[in-house]
């Protein structure tokens, strides 16, 4: 039998099937959770090295560019694994296609403004006050 025989008459009139995409968000989740891990423990011990200082001191440290660089890529790597993974959650487990779409534009937003807040933050702080 050929593979298109398999298929009911009413998924071929609807053209469902693999969309040959269901690897992308998988590997992309796991190269970002694999990424996370030295970042996380880079930014730890820069927050914990911040801890009790002055906003001076705060200021001039961020501004090294290696701890700006550092901290930077722990957010923009942060906020992409979590808007993937809230993405299939939300793609497994909503059905309502309405609100499943609400719910991926209010994803997509949250994600990006997350990103796009503390990124500025440590800009502004990298490159003065």
């Amino acid at each position: 039998m050929k593979g298109n025989q398999m298929r009911t008459p009413m998924s071929r009139v609807r053209g469902l099937g693999a969309a040959h995409t269901g690897t992308h968000h998988f590997w992309h989740q796991r190269v970002t959770s694999v990424a996370a891990i030295p970042l996380t423990i880079a930014a730890i011990i820069i927050v914990i090295s911040l801890l009790g200082r002055s906003h001076a001191a705060v200021g001039q440290i961020i501004g090294s560019p290696i701890v700006a660089i550092i901290m930077l890529l722990f957010i923009i790597n942060t906020v992409y694994h979590m808007w993937i993974g809230m993405q299939e959650i939300v793609i497994d487990y909503v059905h309502e296609d309405k609100l499943k779409l609400a719910t991926l534009l209010g994803n997509t937003f949250f994600c990006f403004a997350i990103g796009f807040a503390s990124a500025f933050a440590i800009l502004k702080l990298s490159f003065g006050v």
